[in-house]
């Protein structure tokens, strides 16, 4: 049984220059890619020892009262708000809740289908606002999933709460990343997550090809794992990879070509820049819904 552990402390600030925002430091996931463990990001506490930032609801709130424009808040970007503690869990629905009380939007990023507990947030949120809903898919395969991303709901469940998002009228995309050489960078792979895309109706997908990143901190907790769950790999990875940072499979060309045909047939918005400004517009119903026409009658023509 996995053992949580968890301190409290306070912030100084909860919202970015681009109103990103993270409740906590850390996570106990256990995924074996994470890049969030690399020392530049200046976690100074065991990684599982998730801090807990004990005011961000107010510092939320002080936040938002003071802007004069409404914009989109994101979360999860570092740290995945759902992670399974009770006081990070009553955080990230009292920050929820602020953001609808004072009519912002919203896009979070997560691998837990936690998130589910704050549905009826997210159904008032986008209402007012925009509500994305966004996860992680690595691999198809529910057995490996247990593997490479130990402590969380697999890829299935993952692809269940896309679906329950779509059925609330909630917008949904994708990261699909990362595709570790030698391990999921395959066809098959690849085709079934598509799938699961499909299917769940999502609006994008986030996709940096076939490949992956690794630097001081994440790359030591990755090998030490590869060497538990695949013996020998790890000579074979840094004989091919040595100690770069950006990790491209010898797949990457033919399966990059592949997402992109699939995502064209099924009108599935591919890529990184243009996800990433959808997701920055703030829009009330009544815009979206004009935006959704002007659209309509740029198709016709």
């Amino acid at each position: 049984m996995l053992q949580l552990n968890m301190h409290l402390k306070e912030a100084k600030g909860i919202l970015s220059a681009h109103n990103g925002m993270n409740i906590s430091r850390g996570c106990t996931h256990g995924c074996i890619y994470c890049d969030s463990r690399s020392k530049c990001y200046q976690i100074n506490h065991d990684f599982e020892d998730v801090q807990i930032k004990s005011n961000a609801p107010s510092l939320l709130e002080d936040a938002l009262k003071r802007k004069r424009k409404k914009c989109m808040i994101g979360t999860g970007a570092m740290s995945d708000p759902y992670i399974d503690i009770p006081e990070n869990l009553n955080n990230i629905r009292s920050c929820l809740e602020i953001i609808e009380k004072y009519g912002f939007g919203v896009g979070i990023q997560t691998k837990s289908d936690l998130i589910l507990k704050d549905l009826d947030i997210l159904v008032k949120i986008n209402k007012k606002a925009k509500c994305i809903v966004q996860t992680t898919f690595t691999t198809f395969d529910e057995n490996l999933c247990k593997i490479i991303e130990p402590n969380v709901c697999t890829t299935k469940r993952r692809y269940e709460v896309l679906k329950i998002m779509q059925e609330n009228g909630i917008q949904t995309i994708v990261w699909m990343c990362p595709f570790l050489p030698f391990i999921n960078d395959t066809e098959e792979n690849l085709r079934g997550l598509l799938d699961y895309c499909i299917d769940a109706g999502v609006y994008g997908i986030i996709f940096w090809g076939i490949g992956m990143t690794l630097r001081e901190g994440s790359r030591d907790y990755f090998y030490k794992k590869l060497d538990q769950h695949f013996p020998g790999l790890k000579d074979k990875f840094h004989k091919k990879y040595g100690y770069s940072y950006n990790i491209t499979s010898d797949n990457n060309d033919k399966l990059y070509k592949l997402a992109q045909e699939i995502c064209n047939e099924h009108n599935i918005v591919l890529g990184v820049d243009n996800l990433f400004r959808y997701m920055g517009i703030f829009e009330s119903p009544s815009e979206a819904s004009r935006v959704s026409k002007m659209n309509e009658q740029i198709e016709l023509f």
